[in-house]
């Protein structure tokens, strides 16, 4: 089976995949024991964007051993985003849907209106992209209301400053905040930490992380009579106030294992990319990077990220130590099948340990964390670690588009900010970004433009 055809479904893939979602929810039902039954401990749902990632976290909230819960309340900025999300999941989960048409909300207002509808120790799930992110977080804190939000959390220095400040006062306040670093809940992944940290693969020297596939995140001319910033946000992989780009997006859990498995966050990056093949793609990305991360002690962790057609494809995450080595992940997210090597060669005779299959899903283990947590008030809040691993990604973006050495210090402390009004917009408002006369938006020039990314 090659590895195309082993791919575990994502929270991306949710809206192609109801009927087995329905499925799944149906043997959860028969299964799991309503512990919290009544009423008055059902915990409500607000979704404030309805994309596959949004549907799919919310079909993971709506399994949760640690139920009940019911979507209650959902936004977007786009009506057909949000109906085919409603959809999709009233078909999956038609008994745990209570959202009719006066809690689904549309506008950049939107999300604080299906906030208002939460009771404090109800989740606001904020899966919009990401430049909104703090804004959204922000209000949610101020109505007490708890949190899951996606990764990554911030896009540049500024967003990630504020985005630090929040998770402060959220910690303040004993909301208990999820961030979708997934990986971080893998039980393959927890093993595999506790037996690199008890010196099983010795001092780790060297790290390696691939996300090397196909194009994505690029797009065209504008077409039809959406407005630019509609159009922006439709297709906010593909600008870098939106999303921080397609780098930004994809690589976040690779760099966060790495890190983890590390014990540390890179102090410095330094790398190339490019942009080889465009065809009519007009958008801010570039199709590959090469980062070349340094730990304070000297470590290094390389990443590889490239979305060029017809090229080796890689999708994992590799340590190497003085004792042996570790696969981090295999391929996509889950099924991780970390193993330890006795020597660098990962052949069959070097194996000393792998993790046993079948693997828990840790989209759903995440979400069983964050309700136990509210439900039993455990500490449970990954807001700051969700910042610090955005922000280490952009820190490499920022090198690679600058083709500088960029210091987590000064990555968090620069003042570049990509949208700085993005709480004042409103779907009248221009976007933070406009095309140039030949159609094409700005792009880094890296070692020409060296204190600012475009």
């Amino acid at each position: 089976m090659s590895k195309t055809t082993q791919r575990s479904t994502s929270r991306r893939e949710f809206l192609r995949s109801t009927g087995r979602v329905a499925t799944a929810s149906a043997f959860l039902a028969a299964v799991t024991p309503r512990i919290y039954a009544a009423e008055g401990n059902t915990i409500r749902l607000a979704l404030v964007g309805c994309g596959g990632r949004g549907s799919g976290a919310v079909g993971d909230a709506l399994s949760s051993k640690a139920g009940p819960t019911k979507l209650f309340a959902m936004a977007d900025v786009f009506e057909d985003r949000l109906q085919r999300s409603y959809k999709a999941l009233n078909e999956g989960f038609a008994d745990k849907i209570d959202v009719p048409p006066e809690r689904q909300f549309l506008g950049f207002d939107a999300y604080q209106k299906a906030i208002d509808c939460l009771r404090p120790g109800d989740v606001a799930i904020l899966t919009t992209p990401v430049a909104f992110r703090w804004v959204h977080f922000r209000y949610a804190i101020q109505k007490g209301i708890n949190v899951f939000m996606e990764k990554p959390v911030t896009v540049d220095g500024p967003s990630t400053r504020k985005m630090l400040e929040l998770a402060e006062e959220s910690e303040r306040k004993n909301l208990k905040v999820g961030v979708g670093l997934m990986c971080r809940h893998c039980k393959a992944r927890w093993e595999l930490y506790d037996r690199i940290q008890s010196g099983q693969i010795g001092e780790i020297h060297t790290m390696r992380t691939y996300r090397q596939q196909g194009p994505a995140g690029f797009t065209g001319p504008r077409q039809g009579n959406i407005s630019e910033l509609l159009w922006q946000v439709r297709h906010y992989l593909s600008f870098m106030w939106a999303s921080g780009g397609l780098f930004q997006d994809y690589v976040a859990h690779n760099v966060d294992e790495c890190c983890w498995m590390k014990g540390a966050w890179p102090v410095k990056a330094q790398g190339s990319g490019g942009r080889c093949h465009r065809g009519d793609n007009v958008d801010q990305n570039f199709d590959h990077y090469d980062v070349e991360y340094t730990f304070a002690d000297g470590t290094k962790l390389f990443l590889y990220a490239r979305n060029i057609p017809g090229c080796h494809g890689e999708f994992a995450s590799y340590a190497h130590g003085t004792k042996g080595s570790a696969v981090i992940s295999t391929y996509i997210h889950t099924p991780a099948k970390c193993r330890i090597y006795k020597g660098h060669n990962f052949i069959k005779d070097n194996l000393a340990w792998a993790f046993p299959q079948p693997e828990p899903s840790p989209y759903q283990l995440e979400w069983d964390d964050l309700i136990d947590a509210i439900r039993n008030d455990k500490p449970f809040n990954e807001a700051k670690r969700g910042a610090q691993d955005s922000l280490v990604t952009a820190m490499a973006r920022r090198a690679v588009h600058t083709g500088q050495i960029v210091t987590y210090d000064e990555m968090l402390n620069c003042d570049e900010e990509f949208a700085a009004d993005v709480d004042k917009l409103t779907m009248d408002s221009p976007a933070p970004v406009l095309a140039g006369a030949n159609g094409i938006y700005p792009v880094p020039q890296p070692g020409i433009l060296k204190d600012r990314e475009y």
